[in-house]
Formats: C-alpha cells, structure tokens, sequence
C-alpha cells in the first residue's frame, strides 16, 4: 500500500490526460459525425449533393480503414513537413476527432437509414422545414437507435486514449509504463488496468441509464 500511494499521484495525472482527451474527443466528434451523416445520406439528387456525399463516403473510408494509431503518428510527425504543427495534446484530439467522427457519421447514417420515408413525407405535408424534420421527427428517433452503438464506441474511445503514448504524452497508460520500468514490478500496470476497468464499468453503467431515459420512445 505504501509503494501505490507513492505512484498514484503520478497515475492520477496521467488519468487526468486521458479523461481531457477523451472529453474533447467526444465533444468534437460527435456533433461532426452528426453533421457528416446527414450528408452522407444520398437524398440530393444535384451535382453538388453527389459530389458532397462522394467526398464523405471517401472521408469515412479512409478513417475507418486506417489505424487510427497510423493517423496519429502522421498527424503528430508527418504533417510538419508540409508546415503544419501541433503540439502533442493538439494533434492526439484533432486525430482522435477526426477518426471518431468517421465512425459516428456511420453510426448516424445507419440511423437516419432506418427511419421511414413516410416520416418524411407526412413531415412535408405538415410544412415542416428541413431542419424541423431533423429536429423535431427524426434525431430524436435516431438517438434512440444508434444509443448501443455510441456506448460501444466510447467504451473504445477509453482504451484508444492508451495509444497517445506513442507520441510522448504522459496519459495513464505512459505512468504506469514508467513506474513499471523504474521499480521493476508490474503492480503499476496492474493499477493501471484496474482504474480502466471502473472507467469502462462507469461508462457502461452511463449508457444503460441513457438507453433507459430513452425507452419512452418505444
């Protein structure tokens, strides 16, 4: 007991940059993916709507079918060769967002796919605008189906957070990785999955309790 309180305030300091990158990540990410799914779903028949949705689709793709730890490393040491630079926080959460805003944009999109068109079409006989259709009739229906899926992914977004290491950041995972090779012991590592393990416990509890204020919908 003596030896993890005397590591705990360092791991607690990495825990403090794990939960402000996964805090910014989620405010950033999941309004963007929002916005991206709406015009991912293909409803304009113009030419700028085509090249719009075309231009998401290829966004979506390239961040879900790369690493997101390959992102992060382009970000962070590729990008200042072109004359663009972040620091370390900065280029971990422009990373972060930009990849969990590919697979939220999904997410929605699978939602907005599951409503029915007749919605639509009794929203337009209601003279409803656009956006009163998306506010009023249809997101409140797609939160509703695409709550399971969001959990899953912030219980991802959690443990993704582990991967700043690679470009020097101390999050949790960095603190017990020092302490670990400092003392020699894996007590460190093993605090360190212990406090991702009530994190993950947390946001799951979280999540039930958000799906259950949404069962009004059924």
């Amino acid at each position: 007991m003596t030896y993890i309180m005397q590591i705990l305030p360092a791991l607690l300091s990495g825990l403090k940059l794990t939960l402000g990158l996964f805090a910014l990540t989620l405010v950033g990410a999941l309004p963007l993916g929002m916005v991206l799914a709406v015009g991912l779903v293909p409803h304009v028949k113009s030419i700028i709507g085509r090249i719009i949705n075309w231009v998401l689709t290829a966004y979506v793709w390239l961040f879900r079918g790369t690493p997101l730890l390959l992102q992060l490393i382009f970000v962070f040491y590729g990008l200042p060769l072109v004359g663009i630079v972040f620091d370390r926080f900065n280029a971990a959460a422009f990373a972060f967002i930009l990849n969990y805003a590919a697979y939220f944009a999904e997410i929605f999109r699978g939602g907005f796919g599951a409503i029915e068109q007749g919605q639509f079409e009794a929203a337009t006989v209601l003279n409803l605008t656009r956006w009163q259709t998306l506010r009023y009739v249809v997101i409140p229906q797609v939160l509703k189906i695409v709550l399971p899926s969001i959990g899953n992914e912030v219980i991802n977004l959690v443990k993704d957070s582990s991967l700043v290491y690679v470009i020097g950041l101390g999050d949790l995972l960095r603190a017990g990785n020092v302490a670990t090779s400092r003392d020699v012991t894996l007590v460190p590592l093993v605090l360190v999955g212990i406090i991702y393990l009530l994190l993950t416990a947390i946001f799951t509890f979280l999540q039930r309790r958000v799906e259950k204020a949404f069962a009004y919908y059924r």
